[in-house]
């Protein structure tokens, strides 16, 4: 972990600074800002306490980024496998270590909770977020297929 990133679990007193940095995420995606609606996003998963957001500060508290990790189960282990679906690392604080720390961070707490497994995807041409995930020991499965359908 960074020695200038602080990673914690986000609680709902964090719900404006999430939504900055899950806005800027969602622009990453292409997709247009909408404070609004990912403050209200974010705030609905605080309070339901259905996925785990760790933030990352950077020397002075200040947000450096986010990841956001969903429970489910895998229906094969009989077990709870978490989806890390989102991770974002805001523009000043890139290549600082801050993806990184988010990725352990994501790991610890997912063994802390006896979780069987982490996922992720990422598209393919996002070579920086494939070479980074490797580096810390995830690796491609080849052995599936994932479809999906937009509904």
């Amino acid at each position: 972990m960074s020695r200038q990133t602080a990673v914690r679990l986000a609680t709902l007193a964090d719900t404006e600074t999430v939504a900055g940095l899950f806005d800027g995420y969602r622009q990453f995606y292409k997709q247009p800002p909408a404070i609004d609606a990912c403050r209200e996003f974010i705030r609905a998963r605080l309070e339901a306490a259905d996925s785990y957001i760790l933030l990352a500060e950077g020397p002075s508290g200040e947000p450096a980024g986010f990841t956001q990790l969903y429970p489910i189960f895998s229906s094969v282990r009989m077990r709870r496998v978490w989806i890390l679906n989102d991770l974002f690392v805001a523009p000043g604080f890139r290549g600082s270590g801050v993806a990184t720390a988010l990725m352990e961070s994501a790991v610890s707490l997912a063994r802390e909770h006896g979780v069987a497994g982490l996922q992720l995807e990422t598209a393919a041409e996002n070579h920086p977020a494939k070479q980074l995930y490797e580096k810390l020991g995830w690796s491609m499965d080849t052995d599936v297929h994932h479809y999906s359908i937009i509904l």
